[in-house]
């Protein structure tokens, strides 16, 4: 039988509450090394070694890769960072790539969280992330300002109290892999709110949107200068 678009909304539409509730289980749990970690005085030196384990995947600069593969890291909110790293390390938030990175055992407990959010955060970010194709910006401008302003602000700034991410100078790529796998029902840990504010988003809603938000760029003094290498790393 060819499902037609029509029957496929129905499904996703029933299927919508299902998902949501999957998605957000353990949306922001408090306890445990997450909340140790926010209430410790980061350590620069320590964040510097922690990070260069991190570093085989996200690159020395912080700036990921554009084709998403890898996130950029630099200049995420310190709080955002934490509860990411403390949700994989949970298993709250499935990596199967990240997760034996993250481990106790490679870069240490709570302090080492605190130290590599901390130092992760003071990295200028990429002054060349990769963007979308730029065909349906306008439908990707209303859709933000309809749809994600309230959390993420009107630049992509995001809000360290409230554990809402950086979103600006992401790459295009990882952007969409995250926002289906939130809307689809695969990552565990996504807030609540937004799995239900993007439920009924098409995949065209969802590439304009992202194309979009890949365009918002953070204010200068957060953007590194072309060419920019981490000075930690530079041996």
């Amino acid at each position: 039988m060819k499902i037609t678009s029509a029957v496929m909304a129905t499904v996703l539409a029933f299927a919508a509450p299902v998902l949501a509730e999957t998605a957000t289980e353990g949306w922001n749990n408090t306890g445990g090394e997450q909340d140790e970690a926010l209430g410790l005085t980061p350590d620069h030196e320590n964040g510097i070694e922690t990070y260069e384990v991190c570093s085989a995947c996200h690159q020395l600069n912080g700036w990921g890769l554009p084709d998403g593969t890898f996130p950029q890291l630099a200049g995420q909110h310190v709080n955002v960072i934490i509860k990411q790293l403390a949700d994989i390390r949970a298993q709250n938030r499935d990596n199967p790539t990240m997760y034996p990175f993250a481990k106790p055992s490679e870069i240490g407990g709570p302090q080492s969280i605190m130290d590599v959010a901390a130092y992760i955060s003071k990295l200028p970010m990429n002054p060349e992330n990769g963007v979308g194709p730029g065909d349906n910006l306008e439908l990707g401008e209303k859709l933000y300002k309809d749809n994600c302003v309230r959390c993420h602000g009107e630049s992509g700034e995001g809000s360290d109290e409230k554990f809402y991410p950086r979103i600006h100078g992401q790459h295009y790529n990882y952007l969409v892999r995250q926002f289906q796998w939130i809307r689809d029902g695969k990552r565990r840990n996504a807030n609540p709110d937004m799995v239900k504010q993007i439920a009924s988003f098409s995949d065209e809603d969802m590439d304009a949107v992202l194309d979009y938000v890949s365009r918002l760029k953070p204010h200068p003094e957060m953007i590194a200068e072309p060419g920019w290498v981490n000075p930690d790393f530079d041996w």
